[in-house]
């Protein structure tokens, strides 16, 4: 059995674009090098209100029972989950939409990852 990578999504708040950007030359600069990188997957938020918004208590815990249980349906999760299947499935595609969970060919939702890092910048001081 091949040996998967560590696969992480980054929810990065209050980073400047011009961080992806660097982020994205020194990927393509690796690969042009042949050197095999491990892919990036990140999601930038301008304030942490839009991450709470889109990841809350709910989503989250709906995250970790997909990371247990592994793919099922929709039903199955609001079941596991004992919440209301429209809630549970509008809370999945939202999680679709943010490429924090992900739908299979057969309509299983499952979580890809093996970690989410959430990372805050604090705003910079303004100079007085």
């Amino acid at each position: 059995k091949m040996k998967t990578d560590n696969v992480v999504l980054h929810l990065t708040v209050g980073e400047p674009m011009s961080a992806s950007l660097v982020r994205a030359a020194a990927a393509m600069k690796a690969a042009k090098q042949g050197k095999r990188i491990q892919p990036y997957f990140g999601v930038g938020f301008e304030d942490v209100g839009t991450l709470f918004s889109v990841f809350t208590p709910k989503r989250w815990e709906l995250i970790g029972a997909l990371r247990e249980g592994g793919a099922m349906t929709i039903a199955e999760l609001a079941r596991q989950l004992n919440r209301d299947y429209k809630n549970v499935y509008s809370d999945c595609e939202r999680l679709i939409e943010w490429t924090a969970i992900e739908k299979d060919e057969s309509g299983l939702v499952f979580a890809p990852y093996n970690e989410i890092v959430v990372d805050m910048k604090l705003p910079d001081r303004r100079t007085a």
